[in-house]
């Protein structure tokens, strides 16, 4: 195709977008897919991507997933070593005492002990050779030159042997574990400097829209853009790394320029708002049609949020995707909650959020054939549901723990509803 019949089929896609009727979906008013099946299909998406893999430092492993099973490199611990603070000794008591500064960590093997000799030992010390058991400081006393125990002492006691924890080669952990803190720490005692991991899916967020200001109050019909500082933190926090952020006009320019962005990005996933109706400036299905982009998801059956897409860019093995944003922040919310986090979570090889319920507190209406999300703030007891919830709001979400997955025909006071939780607010990247 030439670049003067590229221009013109986009010209022709742009025309039949402009006269598709608005609602349902995608640019034919098809039905939306129902709401669970919509998040099944961004994770089968994300799961049918052949796993990429990288050796990393141990700092940067941090809120990625383990692409190979975790083995220890050494015996935990590597030597029998000092439970506690206070004195080994040999034999049953009482015990001479053996003079010096006393056994300390971190240096070698110290001298065997002879029976019925105690020297003091520091927490994390080589256990001297013929130890009987370590006793605690405050469970003995001093009396002359001899040490008196106060309780009756078991042998072993107090003493961590060699292996306790782990043989080397043991496995650890399996692979796709998520890299937590304990987990470096893990990793780091059992002898690790770096870690094999699957890299965090790479994203390129593109905001779309001519009535969008950077900075200022709105003014003469423009809009602050609420989206751009939103959705990159967001997506760092649900494991994903932004490359970059831009934003492009409704105008043709702006429609090449996201032909351009979708098929040219190095990201693994493109992050579009706005633009995905059928009005006669929404661009995205036009241009996914030129890109020859096959549609996974066109139009969920939710509220806010129902305009939104899910589509593969390229073959299958490319792992290349677009996930289309409804413009109104909210409607945006739950994009990414409905098809972003399931698809991201996948690529990144992280098992799927655990699913729970939680009584709500008093009747939430409900759309007649749709799923509603609503902000709701968690007690002890219930999920309460927060004012503020249309679609271009934000001021509920903001003050929301999580969002609340409410039936088509809405529920009554003390129903169990399904909970999406926030991502700061139930942990962040390591969850």
């Amino acid at each position: 195709m030439t670049p003067t019949d590229a221009d013109h089929a986009l010209d022709q896609a742009l025309a039949l977008v402009s006269r598709a009727p608005a609602g349902g979906g995608g640019p034919g008013g098809h039905r939306a897919a129902p709401w669970p099946r919509a998040r099944e299909s961004a994770a089968q998406a994300g799961a049918g991507v052949k796993a990429r893999s990288h050796r990393v430092p141990l700092a940067d492993a941090l809120g990625e997933v383990l692409d190979a099973p975790l083995e220890a490199l050494t015996d935990l611990p590597s030597f029998d070593t000092s439970a506690m603070d206070g004195w080994a000794v040999a034999g049953p008591g009482p015990w001479s005492v053996r003079g010096g500064e006393g056994v300390l960590a971190g240096y070698g093997a110290p001298d065997p002990l002879a029976d019925g000799e105690a020297v003091r030992i520091a927490t994390g010390a080589r256990i001297p050779a013929d130890t009987t058991a370590v006793i605690r400081s405050e469970h003995c006393h001093e009396g002359g030159a001899q040490l008196f125990a106060d309780r009756p002492v078991q042998t072993g006691q107090d003493i961590r042997p060699r292996g306790q924890e782990c043989r080397s080669g043991d496995s650890l952990l399996p692979a796709g574990s998520l890299v937590t803190p304990a987990v470096l720490g893990l990793a780091a005692a059992a002898g690790y400097d770096e870690l094999s991991t699957r890299p965090r899916p790479r994203v390129e967020i593109v905001v779309l829209g001519d009535e969008l200001l950077t900075e200022g109050r709105p003014h003469d019909g423009l809009i602050r853009d609420a989206l751009s500082p939103m959705l990159g933190p967001w997506l760092a926090r649900i494991g994903a790394e932004v490359i970059a952020t831009r934003r492009l006009g409704d105008d043709p320019a702006g429609a090449e320029a996201l032909l351009e962005a979708v098929t040219g990005s190095a990201a693994d996933v493109v992050i579009t708002t706005g633009g995905t109706a059928s009005g006669p400036v929404d661009h995205v299905h036009p241009v996914l049609a030129k890109a020859g982009a096959e549609l996974l998801v066109d139009g969920v059956a939710v509220r806010p949020g129902h305009p939104m897409l899910l589509a593969r860019i390229g073959g299958r093995a490319d792992g290349k995707h677009l996930v289309g944003l409804p413009g109104n922040p909210l409607a945006a919310v739950s994009g990414l909650l409905t098809l972003a986090e399931p698809l991201l979570r996948a690529l990144a090889g992280r098992r799927p959020r655990p699913r729970y319920t939680a009584p709500v507190q008093g009747d939430v209406p409900g759309h007649p054939h749709d799923t509603r999300l609503v902000p709701v703030v968690l007690t002890d007891e219930h999920a309460v549901p927060l004012r503020y919830h249309g679609p271009a709001m934000l001021r509920g979400v903001a003050a929301a723990d999580a969002l609340a997955v409410v039936p088509p025909r809405g529920a009554r006071s003390g129903q169990d509803l399904e909970i999406l939780d926030l991502p700061w607010a139930s942990g962040g990247c390591f969850t």
